[in-house]
Parts: C-alpha cells; sequence; structure tokens
C-alpha cells in the first residue's frame, strides 16, 4: 500500500502523522511510504529522518494525495485538503465531526473511507488513540490555566500554589476520565486546591482509592457543579461523550456569578467545548474574555507539545495502521471490532450514531458499510 503523510495546515499545528520510526515499521512491511518535505520539521523530525527510515519525500501535498492509497494525518482534513480525496481513498485520522457539519458534508461527498481515531476502542472500552493525545492535553491544561491567570493575561493574577500564609488557587475539573484524571495530577502537583466532579461513582471510587490523599472528588450534579464553578479560580472542561458533541456544563449566565478574572479551560473543545460561551482558538491568540471570566480554548491543545504528543500518538496508532496497510481497511475492520467502531464515513454514507444523531443525517451501520 502506498500510505502518504501530508504537512499539517491547521494553524499552529506542529505534530506529524508518521513518526520516522512508523516509517520504518510500515517499510519493513513492505509498503510505500511518503512523507511530504518538510512534514515533520515542527516535531523535530527532519526529511533525512524519514529517508533513512526508507521513505520517500514528496515535495507538494496534492501530489501525497494523488499517490497515496491511504492519508495519515493528526488533525482533521482542512476544506484544501477535503477538495484532494478522491473515491475509495484511505483517511486514518482525529476527525471529530459531531460539530463539524461542512467537515462531514465534504468527508461524505469525496466517497473516501474515514476511521476517526478518536471512536476507536479497545476491549476494556476505553478510547486507545484519544488516549494519549488525552493524557497530554490534561497535563497541560493547568500549566495553561494559570498562565491564562496571570494579571497580564486578563486573569485573576493568582499563583496556582500560593505562599506560606495565602490561599492555594481552587481547581475545579468536570470529569475525571484520562484528561480530568491528568489535569487534576498536575494540577494538584503545581500545589492547588483541586476538586474533580464526575457522575460515575466507579469512577470516584477509583479516584479516591488511587488519589484520595492528592485532590478532592465530588459526585457531579448541576448544584455542585454551580457551587463549586462559583468559588473557582479556574475550572477545566475535561468531559468526553465518545464521537458526539459536548454536553454545555456551565452556562453563561453562571460566568456572572464567578470570580472576576477566573480561567475557563476548555478541553472538549474539538468536539464542540462544554462551556456555553466557548469558541475554538489558535496557539497564536489562545485566549478571550467573556462577562470578566478568561477563556482558553484552543482546539489543538498537544500541538503546543508537538514532539512528545506526535511520539505518543505514533506509538498508539501504529499497530492499527500497520493492519489496515497489511490487510486493506476492510479485513482490518472485520478482523477487529474496535478498529471497525473508527470507521465514521465510507462510500458517501456516514457510518458513526452519535455523529448522525449530532447532525441529522442518516447512519448505516458500519457492518453494512464493510459489505458495500
Amino acid at each position: 500500500m502506498k500510505i502518504g503523510c501530508p504537512t499539517e495546515i491547521k494553524p499552529q499545528e506542529f505534530r506529524v502523522g508518521m513518526t520516522p520510526d512508523a516509517a520504518r515499521e510500515a517499510v519493513a512491511h513492505g509498503h510505500d511510504v511518503l512523507i511530504q518535505s518538510g512534514a515533520g520539521n515542527g516535531a523535530g523530525f527532519t526529511d533525512e529522518d524519514y529517508i533513512a527510515a526508507g521513505a520517500q519525500i514528496i515535495g507538494t501535498a496534492p501530489e501525497v494525495f494523488e499517490k497515496a492509497d491511504m492519508i495519515v494525518k493528526v488533525k482533521e482534513p482542512q476544506a484544501d485538503e477535503r477538495k484532494m480525496l478522491r473515491e475509495g481513498q484511505l483517511l486514518f485520522t482525529y476527525l471529530h465531526l459531531a460539530p463539524d457539519p461542512e467537515q462531514t458534508k465534504d468527508l461524505m461527498e469525496s466517497g473516501c473511507t474515514a476511521i476517526a481515531y478518536e471512536t476507536v476502542t479497545d476491549a476494556s472500552g476505553g478510547l486507545p488513540l484519544l488516549s494519549p493525545m488525552s493524557e497530554v492535553a490534561g497535563r497541560l491544561a493547568p500549566q495553561v490555566g494559570s498562565w491564562t491567570l496571570q494579571k497580564a493575561n486578563g486573569g485573576r493574577g493568582v499563583l496556582m500554589g500560593g505562599v506560606p500564609g495565602v490561599a492555594p488557587a481552587k481547581v475545579v475539573v468536570i470529569g475525571g476520565g484520562v484528561v480530568g484524571t491528568h489535569a487534576a495530577k498536575i494540577a494538584a502537583g503545581m500545589g492547588a486546591d483541586v476538586t474533580v466532579l464526575d457522575r460515575s461513582l466507579t469512577r470516584l471510587k477509583y479516584l479516591d482509592d488511587v488519589f484520595g490523599g492528592t485532590f478532592k472528588n465530588q459526585y457531579s450534579t448541576a448544584g455542585a457543579t454551580a457551587e463549586l464553578v462559583r468559588e473557582a479560580d479556574m475550572v477545566i472542561g475535561a468531559v468526553l461523550i465518545p464521537g458526539a458533541a459536548a454536553p454545555k456544563l456551565v452556562t453563561r449566565a453562571q460566568l456572572s456569578e464567578m470570580k472576576p478574572g477566573a480561567a475557563l479551560v476548555d478541553v472538549a473543545i474539538d468536539q464542540g467545548g462544554c462551556f456555553e460561551t466557548s469558541r475554538a482558538t489558535t496557539h497564536a491568540d489562545p485566549i478571550y474574555e467573556v462577562d470578566g471570566i478568561m477563556h482558553y480554548c484552543v482546539a489543538n491543545m498537544p500541538g503546543a507539545v508537538a514532539r512528545t504528543s506526535t511520539q505518543a500518538l505514533g506509538n498508539a496508532t501504529l499497530p492499527f495502521l500497520l493492519n489496515l496497510a497489511d490487510k486493506g481497511w476492510k479485513q482490518a475492520c472485520e478482523d477487529d471490532p474496535h478498529l471497525l467502531n473508527g470507521l465514521n464515513v465510507h462510500a458517501g454514507q456516514l457510518t458513526y450514531y452519535a455523529v448522525g444523531k449530532a447532525l441529522g443525517i442518516d447512519v448505516i451501520s458500519p457492518a453494512l458499510a464493510l459489505k458495500n
């Protein structure tokens, strides 16, 4: 199979879809790897690194899309990239279709087969290709939140860990999954007073058993959330419903009850965000203010630490990438129902229920798509 990896073109996106190590593995399996010139520069990988791994360097994105049977990326294809997709071509990347009707329409019209990292599952019900970026984003959230809290950036001017005689920042993490757990660990490590909210008692018991002395946890009701948000210096939104739009857990009306200059960090912005006032921002212009509350809503947070993120993502995607290339997508998905759960679009039809529900589009089952 010809595996193509173009340079990411989303603003301030420095990650790359394949590492040189991944390219070397794919070449060892007998595949041709086509890397756009400069694709790895942002993550610290040179064209020479890819050449040494056996990959071919291709000058432009159109050439990569034209020659490749499978396109491997990080972020969802941008409008110009979607025009280059063709019928029968395989796309393997993050998609986040639920809040993005234009992308969904373009992918369906292209006739391509699109498998989304974020909806591939594993035997334990986890999301193995989302997890590494969730870990990175969770660990980044308190870091960027503390920067947002600085007075020069419009924040309250509160130090996360306080100092002797001065209380630390109060941090509320909404969601106790992968993002929330990593966010809470780092925030607590910075010395903040941290509370995690979640609706799963099983998860809360786990957090209490493992981190009971590090941060607090509380069952998430609307009342508990409102009370904690009111007193918080920082709120980290870390709620995910796989493939679906994120629920809105903090309303605009609640902002008026918060401390002036408090920071909202919305890690769920890729799925539409979990604060009513969230809108996607970039690393170049990451924060904005609504009703005196500072919002950090960068849609590709892990891109800020591109090398770490690329390596972590590559470790997770490589086995699936090789299966898709070795067997073809249909056989790979027949053999692995967890990979089949990643199928979002095929031959002009939507194949992921949560996306169809969010966008009001008819859906066929992934199993039926395998027969087409």
